[in-house]
């Protein structure tokens, strides 16, 4: 297993949709493995193959909690698609992996139903609330080419833009 470098914004493969994945063969099961390892690594609560860099419909979720002194576990959703959503959820300091040092509230659904494959081929449905739907919310809106930042006001978006920029020039 390896850690793999985790795209970051401004990257313009983070605004692109992600193909479908038609075979699952040792190349995506092996990817998937180290989407884990360095979603633990990072850490974080979800990634998806395009923070990786590959443009393909994988997500990686932590479903360690905190309290948990267990080895770090996850799961890997494989075309994932969120079929129906109800509730409002607000997510309070959500933050992402490919996008360093900014936080945000974000208004998400409360309620999810995915359906995807898993890394043998099944079909699976899960049925999440909460900050687990939240999870998978914001990993789907990866592979379709949405950020989080795309979904907060456009003041704040802005913001980001701008210390983005100042960082990029000081490198």
């Amino acid at each position: 297993m390896a850690i793999l470098d985790i795209v970051t914004y401004p990257d313009k493969r983070l605004s692109k949709p992600s193909d479908t994945v038609t075979e699952i063969d040792d190349t995506i099961k092996t990817l998937i493995e180290d989407m884990a390892e360095t979603m633990f690594d990072a850490p974080g609560a979800g990634l998806a193959a395009v923070q990786v860099g590959v443009n393909k419909k994988i997500i990686v979720v932590n479903t360690t909690s905190d309290e948990e002194d267990a080895e770090n576990t996850y799961f890997a959703l494989i075309n994932p698609e969120i079929v129906e959503a109800d509730g409002e959820y607000t997510s309070a300091d959500e933050g992402c992996l490919s996008v360093p040092e900014f936080r945000a509230t974000v208004k998400r659904f409360n309620r999810v139903k995915v359906t995807a494959q898993d890394v043998d081929g099944n079909d699976l449905e899960l049925n999440e609330e909460g900050f687990p739907a939240v999870v998978l919310q914001h990993e789907i809106d990866h592979l379709d080419g949405t950020l989080f930042i795309d979904r907060i006001s456009k003041l704040k978006r802005e913001m980001y833009k701008r210390k983005v920029k100042k960082w990029m020039k000081g490198r």
